[in-house]
């Protein structure tokens, strides 16, 4: 068992208590703590019980670590990153390229003379950054674009003046094309004309609250709105909410999130798994970079009906193992749910896995060694450990995370 110190991540959405509360340090932190990522990004690696970076580890041995068939489909790094995220704040509206885009774009920017590090650089790296978020908490998001019958019948609910135009663009072509027109007049509006609509948004999404109350149908889009405005008054994500899907995850509901899909995290803990990548195209609720006419190449307008991922059965043979289904190769996420008084389970791995915990006390053996692994506490499994021993006699929820593909099998016994 490798115990694995995760990078913190200390962005200004973060929260101050919940991710030291969840992992028992002093709360309130001195400053927001938005993410801890357990993985070996080039822009973080963690760190590992011997003090190398798991970047460092994986590199020395990369068959050891990674295993043949990884090291063959996926090159000589890890392909996944395992992020503990806490939002207290809106993150900024963006999308992630697909894999040619990345390459494409982070190969044009090398051209021009960009530094990787640059402000106003879009792509780190040529990797593409489809991602899970799995919810801890109850946690609200913006989730792709949302069909455009329902983005009508939220325009007649608010019925704001000023956003009537677009109800009827919306109305008359029905269709993905019909989202790009209208979105792309939003993010290329001129800032008076912006300001103006945000205000008499706001004026329309207040009205529809005080008629309505919190019990409304269509209340967390007009509160969002109100809440998005109140920081981002001249913005043009508060516009471009109104037409992606606004959902609130339950403890164990997940969204996934493909190549091109436009979303927002809003508020919530939750673990976030995705591909190696850093790599991100804003479109507004930030004060970072925005480049409108590259975000306007990756994005899928398609209507996205149902954005989240519903958890089935394992079937590996690990009592209360439940799987997030994604079509990618370079993760594959599972949830152990190990009630107090379960007996010990033993499997071989197919593959490297982190493990991460998020309640509870679990007792992980490999080769002969065993750890206590705690709230917020990951541990490194490598493809060449044998075989690793979970014991959660007290109770635990582990998140398990390996890399996607087909795979050898995985014993139980």
């Amino acid at each position: 068992m490798v115990a694995l110190s995760p990078v913190v991540q200390a962005y200004a959405w973060g929260s101050r208590t919940a991710l030291p509360e969840l992992c028992g340090t002093v709360s309130p932190a001195p400053h927001p703590v938005a993410e801890h990522w357990f993985g070996a990004h080039d822009s973080g690696s963690s760190l590992c019980a011997d003090g190398r970076g798991l970047d460092a580890r994986i590199a020395a041995d990369p068959v050891g670590e990674l295993g043949a068939r990884v090291v063959q489909e996926h090159g000589g790094g890890l392909p996944f990153l395992v992020k503990l995220l806490s939002a207290e704040q809106a993150l900024s509206l963006q999308a992630h390229p697909s894999p040619e885009r990345a390459r494409e774009g982070f190969a044009a920017e090398d051209a021009r003379g960009i530094a990787v590090n640059a402000p106003d650089r879009n792509y780190r790296d040529v990797n593409h950054k489809p991602e899970i978020l799995v919810a801890l908490t109850d946690f609200d998001a913006l989730v792709g674009f949302r069909p455009v019958a329902r983005t009508v019948a939220l325009l007649d609910a608010l019925d704001a003046p000023v956003l009537r135009p677009y109800r009827e663009m919306l109305a008359g072509q029905p269709d993905a094309e019909g989202v790009r027109a209208v979105f792309t007049t939003f993010v290329t509006m001129p800032h008076t004309a912006l300001s103006t609509a945000v205000a008499d948004l706001v004026t329309s999404a207040v009205g529809y609250l005080t008629a309505e109350g919190v019990g409304g149908e269509w209340s967390n889009e007009a509160t969002t709105v109100v809440e998005l405005a109140e920081r981002y008054p001249t913005d043009p994500g508060v516009l471009g909410a109104l037409l992606l899907n606004r959902v609130v995850l339950r403890p164990g509901e997940a969204v996934y999130l493909g190549p091109g899909q436009l979303h927002a995290y809003l508020r919530g803990v939750g673990v976030e798994v995705m591909a190696n990548s850093d790599n991100v195209l804003r479109g507004g609720l930030t004060p970072k970079h925005v480049d409108v006419p590259e975000l306007m190449r990756v994005l899928e307008f398609d209507p996205l009906a149902d954005p989240t991922v519903r958890p089935v059965p394992a079937g590996r043979g690990i009592p209360g193992e439940m799987d997030y289904p994604t079509p990618e190769p370079d993760f594959a996420l599972s949830r152990i749910a190990a009630p107090p008084g379960s007996a010990p389970v033993t499997y071989r791995p197919d593959g490297p896995e982190v493990l991460l915990c998020t309640s509870g006390r679990l007792l992980v053996t490999e080769n002969g060694a065993t750890g206590t692994l705690g709230p917020g506490h990951a541990v490194w499994v490598p493809a060449s450990t044998p075989e690793v021993v979970l014991d959660a006699a007290d109770g635990a929820t582990v998140f398990r995370t390996r890399v996607g593909g087909p795979a050898t099998g995985t014993s139980h016994r």
